[in-house]
């Protein structure tokens, strides 16, 4: 086991929460409902870079946004994905000490990207992939043989951890580890040879 790659919302970083959502869609006047109908319909292509933040946030809320909407929406949408996982984030810092190469691999847009790289928790992080900069996204297999290609690994000698079933199964079909990442307690004992 050479790498551990990390998916970033929902492993290394709590769900988005309800109420950041609900404030998202208030700050444009949007129906909540409709507004997280929205968020989750277009992201895909938002995380592709296929969409432009404007394109992406006048998808969501169905009609032309300002310039200053959509820098309010971006500064919005990272906070509401920086709250961490304690946990994992713990496991993350002692397989970092331990010397254990760790990635990042994660479906987000260029700009959330460019915010998550602020968090220091992230930073420590030394090579990350977002689908964004790279124009691909999971469960897609180009991905994966891409951040191989990149980290200069065979994906024999990877482990991915994620907590979408989808995304372990596109990591496992090109020759991966794959975990399903459920809690923190339960990836510590998955990981426990490598700390």
């Amino acid at each position: 086991m050479t790498w551990i790659v990390f998916d970033y919302g929902g492993v290394l970083s709590l769900p988005q929460p309800e109420s950041d959502a609900e404030a998202m869609a208030r700050a444009v006047d949007a129906d909540p409902e409709a507004f997280k109908q929205g968020y989750w319909e277009h992201r895909l292509d938002f995380d592709r870079a296929s969409l432009s933040p404007s394109a992406y946030w006048s998808a969501v809320v169905d009609r032309p946004v300002t310039q200053a909407e959509v820098a309010r929406l971006v500064a919005m949408d990272v906070a509401s994905w920086a709250y961490p996982n304690v946990g994992t984030v713990a496991l993350l810092g002692e397989l970092i000490e331990a010397g254990r190469d760790v990635a990042l691999l994660s479906n987000a847009p260029v700009c959330i990207g460019d915010g998550l790289d602020e968090l220091p928790w992230i930073a420590a992080i030394g090579h990350r992939f977002y689908s964004g900069r790279m124009g691909l996204v999971k469960p897609d297999r180009e991905i994966y043989d891409e951040v191989a290609r990149a980290l200069g690994a065979d994906p024999s000698e990877m482990v991915f951890i994620d907590d979408r079933k989808e995304n372990i199964e596109g990591a496992e079909r090109v020759g991966m580890t794959g975990v399903h990442f459920t809690d923190a307690a339960a990836l510590r004992g998955t990981l426990s040879g490598a700390l």
